[in-house]
């Protein structure tokens, strides 16, 4: 029975995202052989997320293949991002923690995860913080331009500073004085 199992995981495996219909019916026909496979729930969790915007059902989906299999380590940043997506903060943050724990966890992906909560929550020195130990942990290049995309674009939200007119005001005000008094 395993081989089926693994011939309708590939199958729709191969036929994710290009064709759902396809993708989706091997997904059934693997699930039907093995209902806790977690590699087939993790698949139907992230269409449910991706192509149908359906996050509860997906979470359901993404707690069904970790409950089966924790280490399944695919599994965290695609329910993280549906946990991000579904505005689901406090979830997220525990999962990210957690997942940080687990060995073989992409590291790099999960502080940037993190960095990405911190932003929507508009947190964002903390968000900033958080980047740059993703960096840290990251050994693509890539993966290093697209962190720092992500840094110019929280920085961008950052509040500004306002220039201090007062302070420049205030000593025009002072000097004026002495001048003044100067002259008396």
């Amino acid at each position: 029975m395993g081989n089926l199992l693994d011939k309708y995981l590939f199958q729709a495996l191969d036929a994710y995202p290009y064709n759902l219909e396809e993708a989706v019916e091997s997904l059934n026909y693997a699930l039907s052989y093995d209902e806790k496979n977690p590699v087939a729930l993790c698949l139907m969790g992230q269409i449910y997320a991706e192509n149908l915007r359906n996050y509860e059902t997906a979470k359901e989906y993404y707690q069904q293949a970790l409950a089966e299999d924790m280490y399944s380590l695919d599994v965290y940043p695609k329910y993280i991002n549906v946990l991000l997506w579904n505005e689901d903060y406090d979830e997220a943050e525990k999962l990210i923690d957690f997942a940080l724990t687990l060995k073989g966890t992409d590291k790099a992906v999960l502080y940037l995860k993190k960095g990405i909560l911190f932003e929507q929550k508009k947190e964002y020195k903390a968000a900033l913080k958080v980047l740059k130990t993703a960096k840290i942990y990251a050994y693509n290049n890539y993966f290093i331009s697209d962190i720092e995309g992500d840094e110019k674009r929280i920085k961008e939200k950052m509040p500004k500073k306002k220039k201090n007119k007062n302070k420049k005001s205030k000593k025009a005000k002072k000097s004026s004085k002495k001048t003044k008094k100067k002259n008396n």
